[in-house]
């Protein structure tokens, strides 16, 4: 274990001793949260970020850990194990450096090469191999033996003649080198550098065919398999898992016909051999070339694509946690009366109206559209419906024949406008992503049991506008739509990962004890899905909570759940004003002795930032809680229990651009970020189809990561630099001094999603793209939503 801790504290560079107390604390029934939040004393600060580092690392260092000691065991059983053997496999720091150790060592189906050695010829192996001037044919005559007749009368093994037994001693050499963890090793490392990734389309397919023409970039690609972007690898095996793609790894250097591959030649190197003409040189020759072509490059290739996909996936993950936690943390609108709107066509634009405590108030569906086209009687329900309920913030899904509902909702809005003296309701078009998925769950009709699974999605549309982040915990994070290659990727991984991104945000802002759902209260730190339950029966059967304590008395809810979960859950207008911030129960104490110094009620000294800081944290201090806890008290009691979101604001989108058709070159608009990817992010203009600024257009500077400078959910400035109605892309620079493209020339779009500063994919006999990375990184959208 003592090993494991070294190896955490240099990986992320902190002591020893926090992470010992970090895995103390993890082992002890912590969570991530409580303990970045609540026990910086005892892990020196760590954050959330190195903490789930640590969590992960930890768990695969263990398993790792675990593995050695079953294959040191299997080893010894066999009466393998030497003292340098021991020592590598103790050495060895990752489960595939592990795994190549014990290859040779490892049970599996017989092989020719343990067949020729069951048949005695292994010394003619090492003989002919240590001695290359013998004369094989000489040699192996003297290890011919008759063909075997096994006991089922089937024929067994023939070494009957010279050729075949030289056939025996090559299976036992190539055997053994292909086993060889230093060679292995030593190749997969040059191949990972120098290697090139190819992929060619797969015969017998259809270039015209619509789903072969999405893969059209990757047709005839190749580039270094080091150096593929997160976005291009998954593309080609996503090509290559519907059929539509081979992918293979090929040499840097392809061989002449009859000469010798790049790789046997570092075989050769590897094992001190050269071709000097001798007796045996064209048998070992052989035996390198076996070694290559029919053991190594097949298990290499697939080693390195698997290293491929996981950091490609590894990749993908991150952006999607990294979009997912954006939007989670996005501005609320806040205690407002909103207009929920979920467009439809045929079926009716589904409304919902929600109070500002989140409350289902009246439910509607009008006809603006074909086939009914009732666009004055929708706008009569409508304006009914924000006059009797006060409405003031319209939830516009962006769905099928959102741009039209958007344009009723902006007919609406000038309406009301007319009748209550330029009174503005403002409306806004947020992603109904996931809530098909939330209408029909059993949450949704447990919260709504009297109401058309149609008529829900609308509800929550208009909930996501009031606190996304409470609206949101109740959908799956794979179902919320900001992910990249999201199905590609390994499903268990990401929603680890992303089930952390929940955890850590809903804990980061807290949650109100009174009236938070069973679905946020469950990703408290702390909180199970059955205690959560029984925290709302409480809440049901005696009232709201009037202070923290009372959480003692729900069933299920002992004293470790309480200080995990305690710090995280706020009470607005309780008994103590010290339950609606941050601070944590164990600490009041604390607080009285501030209490007692200042000569002040806690009421008065919450917000008094001038008092506060003439405090020093370390006259409060003890030896349960030091320093840091008492300057992260006094920093809560300075703004007690505010909120880490940003405030709300909502673009606004220039009058009389409603459509593609009404974009031109050079316009400057406003947008929100609705999506960030490697390659760039993906603006919201209000014209029902997001544009692009690719990475190299988003600041005078090369960003290695869009995210440096754009995130979900911002509101940014943009010039259209090009617009193509035909496929419905729009080009945009944040680079506002930038000309627009011109479009003297053919448009370029031969490659897909290059990003962060990257060559584009590398096409045999072709030029360079003629037109910029943004407008040939389009194609990328349709895979970035899947």
């Amino acid at each position: 274990m003592q090993k494991i801790i070294r190896q955490i504290a240099n990986e992320i560079k902190v002591r020893d001793d926090q992470v010992q107390a970090a895995v103390d604390l993890l082992d002890g029934g912590a969570t991530v949260p409580f303990i970045a939040r609540y026990r910086k004393e005892a892990t020196g600060a760590l954050d959330d970020i190195q903490l789930r580092e640590l969590e992960y690392r930890l768990g695969y260092l263990r398993e790792l850990e675990g593995r050695r000691d079953v294959v040191l065991k299997s080893i010894n059983e066999q009466g393998k194990l030497t003292p340098a053997l021991r020592a590598a496999i103790e050495a060895a720091p990752t489960k595939q450096d592990l795994e190549d150790l014990y290859l040779p060592y490892k049970l599996k189906r017989r092989t020719k090469g343990q067949i020729a050695r069951e048949a005695g010829i292994e010394p003619l192996a090492d003989r002919l191999f240590a001695d290359p001037a013998l004369d094989p044919a000489v040699e192996a005559a003297a290890f011919t033996r008759p063909a075997e007749v096994l006991d089922d009368g089937k024929p067994g093994p023939d070494f009957s003649t010279v050729p075949a037994v030289l056939d025996g001693v090559r299976d036992i050499l190539s055997e053994r080198w292909a086993e060889d963890a230093a060679l292995v090793q030593s190749l997969r490392e040059w191949l990972w550098t120098e290697g090139l990734f190819k992929s060619s389309l797969m015969g017998g397919k259809d270039e015209n065919n619509a789903d072969v023409a999405k893969f059209r970039d990757y047709f005839d690609y190749d580039e270094p398999i080091g150096r593929v972007p997160s976005h291009r690898a998954l593309a080609v095996f996503r090509g290559r898992a519907l059929e539509i793609l081979d992918a293979k790894l090929v040499l840097p250097v392809e061989a002449e016909p009859g000469k010798p591959s790049v790789a046997e030649g570092r075989i050769a190197i590897h094992l001190g051999w050269s071709h000097r003409g001798r007796a045996a040189d064209d048998l070992i020759r052989k035996c390198v070339a076996w070694a290559w072509r029919v053991k190594l490059s097949l298990s290499t290739e697939r080693d390195l694509f698997a290293r491929l996909r996981e950091g490609a996936e590894k990749v993908a993950i991150k952006v999607f946690a990294d979009n997912l936690r954006d939007l989670l943390l996005a501005a609320p609108a806040g205690p407002r009366v909103v207009l929920g709107l979920d467009p439809g066509i045929r079926t009716g634009v589904k409304v919902a109206v929600v109070d500002a405590t989140g409350k289902l108030v009246e439910t509607a569906t009008v006809f603006p559209h074909e086939p009914r086209r009732d666009w004055d009687g929708s706008l009569h329900i409508l304006s009914r419906l924000c006059e009797k309920h006060g409405v003031n913030l319209i939830a516009i899904g962006n769905g099928t024949a959102s741009r039209e509902t958007d344009k009723l909702a902006g007919d609406l809005i000038k309406q009301l406008a007319k009748l209550h003296d330029g009174a503005e309701i403002q409306k806004v078009v947020v992603s109904e992503a996931g809530a098909s998925v939330y209408s029909a769950s059993e949450f949704a009709s447990q919260e709504m049991p009297d109401v058309d699974v149609s008529l829900r999605g609308a509800a929550s549309i208009a909930r996501r506008l009031q606190d996304p982040l409470a609206e949101l915990v109740k959908i799956d994070p794979k179902s919320i739509g900001v992910g990249q290659y999201q199905h590609d990727v390994n499903q268990s991984e990401l929603a680890r990962t992303l089930d952390a991104v929940v955890e850590d945000c809903v804990n980061s802002v807290g949650v109100d004890l009174n009236t938070a759902s069973v679905p946020l209260l469950s990703r408290v730190s702390g909180l199970s899905g059955s205690v959560a339950k029984a925290v709302v029966r409480w809440r049901e059967a005696n009232g709201a909570f009037a202070n923290r304590q009372q959480l003692m008395q729900v069933t299920g809810l002992g004293a470790k759940t309480f200080e995990q979960s305690a710090g995280f859950l706020r009470i607005r207008g309780g008994d103590n004003p010290l339950d609606m911030t941050g601070v944590h129960p164990e600490t009041y104490p604390v607080i009285e002795r501030i209490i007692e110094k200042t000569g002040k009620p806690v009421a008065e000294l919450m917000g008094r930032a001038e008092m506060l800081g003439t405090l020093r944290p370390e006259l409060f201090a003890n030896e349960r809680f030091g320093v840091i806890t008492v300057k992260d008290l006094l920093s809560e009691l300075e703004k007690p229990g505010r909120d880490p979101r940003p405030d709300f604001k909502v673009a606004r989108f220039n009058d009389g651009v409603d459509d593609i058709r009404d974009l031109q070159p050079g316009m400057i608009l406003e947008g929100t970020v609705s999506n960030v990817a490697a390659f760039g992010a993906f603006v919201d203009l209000g014209v029902h189809q997001d544009g692009l600024v690719h990475v190299s257009q988003l600041a005078h500077k090369f960003v290695e990561d869009a995210r440096e400078i754009v995130k979900t959910g911002d509101i940014v400035k943009v010039k259209v630099m090009e617009v193509d109605i035909e496929r419905k892309r729009i080009g945009l620079s944040m680079k506002l001094g930038d000309a627009p493209a011109r479009r003297d020339g053919p448009r370029d779009n031969r490659f897909e999603g290059a990003g962060r500063g990257q060559q584009p994919p590398r096409q045999r006999g072709a030029s360079a793209p003629q037109s910029t990375a943004m407008a040939s990184a389009f194609s990328k959208l349709q895979g970035l939503r899947k």
